[in-house]
């Protein structure tokens, strides 16, 4: 939603105009992340189990509720640095169950043969939300107070409750009977996965390339007020030259409809990451170029992300997607916060744009070494398996 992703544009730039330290971006990372790597085993088995609807209904709920204490807070001059933190992590908590009930209700929804045009469509709105989200925090948060901008979060989030109360969502139920505890039900998921050989080893290479990539998407409005000397403006412009790119790359996906999904996966990521290191590449002066290599990494990722929802949705059986979903945003979420504890030391000694250069080359390297697996590359073939 629109509100969360200028929630998370205000919240960054407002942690980094008031410390300008990589540790409190990294830790604000971590409380964003690390509740989600915890809980998302739980919330896939509960959303494959229970009404994915009403788990949808009753996360969103709770995180209006908790940015609204946190808006009090705002306009009441109390914030402190431990309310945001503790804001994120409810947040992140409230993802892990909503995330794998949203993304188990697509299969449901669509079409079979629709499914990898339908992930280009999700990503095409991702990015209208990335586009719209970057410039409109920075004009809120220029004519507002912040508290007054991140009420706009909670109205948005209270108006994606409506269609799910309005609308149902089919989902395939194991008869209550056959049921065998939430335990057993997420081995089940974990058994899934490890017992097939490509999908254990794409796990594996999505929490090294994650370990490696993800803090530097934490770390952006500190790249551009360190190395770029910009501010607010200069964060949102280059977040939504991302965004646009996000879109592109949503339509190219959806009118390609690509076959050879998991090629696509490992050639997109691995595209996504060498080019973000370019943008700290870019010479200081040289802002523009900077943003160019930010919108082709961004047109990269999706290039990669929107297939890589199509595989798991194509190869895994819908009753247990949520568990398998969930355990692969754990892997993600769980890598992002151990990455960001291992680099943040590395990053006050060498600085921020060298740690971007770093982060964007080996996390590259790693990504295109799934190319050299057999398992891997026969994902989503008739010898998967």
């Amino acid at each position: 939603m629109i509100g969360s992703a200028m929630t998370q544009f205000v919240l960054l730039w407002w942690i980094t105009d008031a410390t300008g330290s990589i540790s409190a971006l990294a830790t604000a990372g971590m409380f964003a992340l690390l509740p989600q790597a915890l809980l998302g085993p739980l919330g896939g088995t509960l959303a494959d189990r229970y009404s994915r609807r009403l788990i949808m209904i009753v996360a969103d709920v709770i995180s209006a509720l908790c940015m609204s204490v946190l808006i009090w807070l705002f306009l009441t001059n109390a914030i402190e640095l431990w309310h945001l933190y503790t804001m994120m992590a409810i947040r992140s908590s409230m993802q892990a169950f909503q995330g794998p009930a949203a993304s188990a209700s697509i299969a449901m929804l669509v079409p079979r043969s629709f499914l990898p045009r339908a992930a280009g469509l999700n990503q095409t709105m991702i990015g209208i939300m990335t586009v719209a989200a970057a410039p409109l925090g920075a004009l809120a948060i220029s004519l507002m107070p912040i508290g007054w901008a991140l009420s706009i979060d909670v109205f948005t989030a209270l108006l994606g409750v409506v269609p799910l109360l309005l609308f149902s969502i089919p989902q395939l139920f194991v008869a209550k009977q056959d049921r065998v505890g939430l335990w057993r039900e997420f081995r089940e998921g974990l058994a899934l996965v490890w017992d097939n050989g490509g999908l254990r080893r794409l796990y594996a290479l999505v929490t090294a390339t994650v370990l490696v990539i993800m803090p530097s998407f934490t770390l952006v409005p500190l790249l551009v007020r360190e190395h770029f000397s910009g501010g607010a403006p200069q964060v949102a412009l280059l977040e939504a030259i991302g965004g646009m790119a996000m879109i592109a790359g949503g339509v190219l996906i959806t009118v390609l409809a690509p076959k050879r999904l998991i090629l696509w996966v490992i050639l997109g990521f691995g595209v996504s990451s060498l080019t973000l290191a370019f943008v700290a590449l870019a010479p200081a002066d040289q802002f523009w170029l900077g943003i160019a290599w930010w919108g082709v990494s961004s047109i990269a990722f999706i290039m990669g992300n929107a297939p890589l929802m199509t595989l798991m949705q194509t190869i895994v059986p819908n009753h247990l997607q949520g568990r398998a979903l969930s355990l692969l945003s754990t892997v993600i979420a769980l890598s992002a916060p151990i990455g960001l504890a291992i680099v943040t030391p590395l990053g006050e000694l060498i600085g921020v744009r060298w740690l971007f250069v770093g982060m964007g080359l080996l996390s590259g390297v790693i990504c295109l070494l799934g190319l050299f697996s057999r398992a891997i590359r026969n994902l989503g073939t008739p010898t998967d398996g």
